[in-house]
């Protein structure tokens, strides 16, 4: 007894040591995964906010492009006193442009020697030459196309920010020179709107020419600023001349950065963003700072009750608590270990996805790409999305964050409609077989659930037979139907789909926890236990059940029975809805959405098809803009999940304030709304495709247009 004893002081004296040597070592394994996650986090942050910042810089110089086109159109063929006698009219059109544009500070015509014929500043223009600025003269000897000068300040009597200028070269038929059109752009344009989407700690943002000339920057910088092309930066985008992410230190500050940077089309431009490397180390002391809020009083804890019952307990108490704590450790590394197979399988196909709609955009934005080629890379773009957005249904079915649809269809036909999907989803080494009734059997659940079930079933047909052998699927009126079910045969019966494969069968131990959730036999990170559950699931949900049979070393079939409906209850079948997207007609549209990137995806289709659009990042601003004029919108197009005041608190404020505009509402995913329904608002469900919202937003448009008396 007194050698037991011994024994299990002695075990607790160990216990005591790994209670602190365990944590300490736990904390430093997951410092290092944090830090690395919190890097990968920043990058794509970065990437995000570089995507924004290269767009806005690429409409910028379009623009500005096709501003000096139409000038150009304008003058050509006009010669210089024809110009200074039209000089009233020109400036005031220059005017109308420079004020149109906010990231424009003037708009000027230079004849051969460099004289400003017309500008937009002053009227007429005084007698003054610019041929010495690199605007001009980089013209003089050979047509460049657009040109993009270096920062410059104003040169009196004109005063204002500092500049750099867009220009082309103005020549006769036969090539002759002839003069330059320019724009002068307003570097604090683009650091206004860096601004805007840096507010995160230690936010970086760059423009600047291929030759190292910096034309903005952020945080704004007091002098000029040309980077060495043998430098760092220099030899990173020789290296790679596209687009790229480093860390270094700017020379300007010497603060060591993560950036960004990716060239701007056909222009000779780079857009830089990034984060300051302190920031990024921020993030990750605050997150591991929470963990030791936690872990050190628990680790403190726990080492004092283990101390406690070292000096307290007797071997027999002792040995109970090393019962109860073998138990909660047993039940905790289950769950860690359940939301780790979770957690990878979901990963896994949506960055499955995501690398075929990231190989699509790279591969579409190929020239003399065929349209054939084009077509197919748009189509998987889609339907990547598509699985994607159906992944997301089966998350929130199986959190039960979903409620299933059912319809009325018949089983074979469904079936028969899956076969090239299920051909390519299981591999040419996999004979499929179906086999089918020559009478409909209909029944009435989710079809998307269904085939979601018949997914799983295959695919774990598949992975028992190591993707090679057959599959037979049949499809019959059950004669027979398992116990669970028996008191709930009706008139009917039951419809049987057994999937039977020629795998390696199931031991019988395991037959009773295939259908558990998590479970799996596969390793860590090849599937997420949830494929089998969410059959099982399914068909309790639908009034059915789910058995398998199996033989070790002869297959395994599952049959899932559904109750059987008469054939009197299938639904006509309607073409399917192949209209083109509404046109706008001019239709305002208020559109709510704090997700800048999302936002401008959205305005830009919708503008496309003659919308009129107002874009606001929030509720309130947008409540404000709906109590100043409600009568300029023919609809609110809002997100529902947003900081602050949601898009459902928004629209119940239009509703109680009596404002007489249509919302429609957008969510991917809303508590509110899970749990509440829409609450009689039109509901647009992400993703969401152009066409299908210019539709709903066409037709609340007009439903209130036919209510006011103004029908189309």
């Amino acid at each position: 007894m007194q050698g037991a004893q011994r024994n299990s002081l002695r075990l607790l004296q160990w216990m005591m040591a790994a209670s602190l040597a365990l944590p300490i070592a736990l904390f430093g394994i997951a410092s290092t995964i944090s830090y690395t996650s919190t890097k990968d986090i920043a990058d794509r942050e970065i990437e995000r906010t570089l995507d924004v910042a290269h767009e806005h810089a690429l409409k910028v110089f379009e623009t500005i492009d096709r501003s000096l086109a139409e000038i150009n159109e304008v003058v050509r063929g006009l010669p210089d006193e024809v110009i200074r006698a039209r000089e009233p009219a020109l400036y005031q059109r220059l005017k109308r442009l420079s004020d149109s544009l906010p990231q424009l500070k003037s708009a000027w015509i230079f004849d051969a020697n460099g004289r400003s014929l017309v500008n937009s500043l002053a009227s007429p223009p005084p007698e003054q030459s610019f041929a010495d600025r690199d605007y001009f003269y980089a013209h003089v000897d050979q047509n460049i196309g657009s040109f993009i000068g270096a920062s410059l300040t104003p040169r009196q009597p004109y005063q204002g920010a500092r500049f750099f200028g867009v220009s082309r070269r103005r020549d006769t038929d036969d090539g002759s020179f002839i003069g330059v059109i320019q724009a002068s752009v307003l570097p604090e344009y683009f650091e206004s709107f860096y601004a805007r989407i840096g507010s995160d700690p230690g936010s970086f943002f760059a423009m600047g020419r291929t030759d190292g000339v910096l034309l903005a920057h952020f945080p704004r910088l007091d002098g000029d600023l040309r980077l060495d092309p043998n430098g760092p930066v220099g030899r990173e985008i020789a290296a790679h001349p596209a687009h790229g992410l480093m860390t270094m230190a700017w020379p300007s500050d010497g603060i060591e950065r993560r950036i960004g940077y990716r060239r701007v089309a056909e222009y000779p431009i780079y857009i830089s963003a990034g984060l300051e490397t302190s920031a990024i180390r921020a993030r990750w002391f605050a997150t591991m700072g929470q963990h030791l809020v936690f872990g050190i009083p628990a680790t403190a804890l726990l080492f004092l009750l283990l101390a406690f019952a070292f000096r307290r307990t007797q071997h027999l108490q002792l040995e109970a608590a090393k019962r109860r704590e073998a138990e909660e450790a047993l039940k905790h590394s289950q769950r860690l270990e359940a939301l780790g197979q979770l957690t990878g399988g979901v990963a896994h196909d949506f960055n499955n996805l995501l690398t075929v709609i990231r190989a699509s955009v790279d591969l579409l934005n190929r020239p003399q790409l065929t349209e054939e080629r084009r077509q197919r890379y748009i189509t998987a773009i889609a339907d990547a999305v598509a699985r994607a957005a159906r992944l997301t249904s089966q998350l929130l079915a199986f959190a039960r964050r979903q409620t299933l649809k059912p319809e009325v269809f018949d089983v074979g036909e469904r079936i028969q409609s899956l076969h090239d999907m299920l051909a390519t989803l299981l591999g040419p080494a996999i004979e499929i077989t179906i086999r089918l009734p020559p009478e409909p059997c209909l029944v009435n659940a989710d079809a998307s659930q269904f085939e979601t079930a018949l997914i799983n079933m295959a695919t774990n047909a598949r992975d028992a037979m190591q993707g090679k052998g057959r599959i037979a699927f049949k499809v019959a009126a059950a004669s027979e139907v398992p116990e669970t079910v028996t008191h709930l045969t009706g008139s009917h019966g039951f419809v049987r789909v057994a999937v039977g494969d020629t795998g390696i069968g199931i031991p019988a131990a395991r037959l009773g926890r295939i259908f558990e959730p998590f479970f799996t036999t596969k390793q860590v990170g090849h599937g997420t236990g949830l494929g089998l559950s969410q059959v099982f699931g399914f068909a309790r949900q639908s009034g059915g059940e789910v058995t398998v049979t199996s033989e070790v070393g002869q297959g395994s079939t599952f049959s899932l029975y559904l109750p059987r409906v008469p054939a009197d209850l299938l639904p006509q079948q309607q073409a399917p809805n192949t209209a083109p997207a509404a046109a706008g007609s001019g239709m305002s549209v208020l559109v709510v959405e704090d997700n800048i990137e999302l936002a401008n995806f959205a305005a830009d289709g919708l503008t496309e098809l003659g919308y009129s659009i107002t874009l606001v990042d929030n509720a309130n601003d947008a409540l404000a803009e709906l109590v100043v004029d409600a009568d300029r919108f023919d609809v609110v197009f809002s997100d529902v999940v947003m900081p602050g005041m949601t898009g459902l608190d928004l629209a119940h404020a239009i509703r109680d304030r009596g404002i007489g505009v249509p919302i429609v509402l957008t969510t991917g995913f809303s508590e509110a709304l899970s749990q509440e329904g829409s609450l009689g608002f039109d509901l647009v469900q992400k993703p969401y495709s152009i066409k299908e919202l210019s539709r709903v937003l066409h037709t609340a448009a007009r439903l209130r247009r036919v209510r006011d008396g103004a029908a189309e």
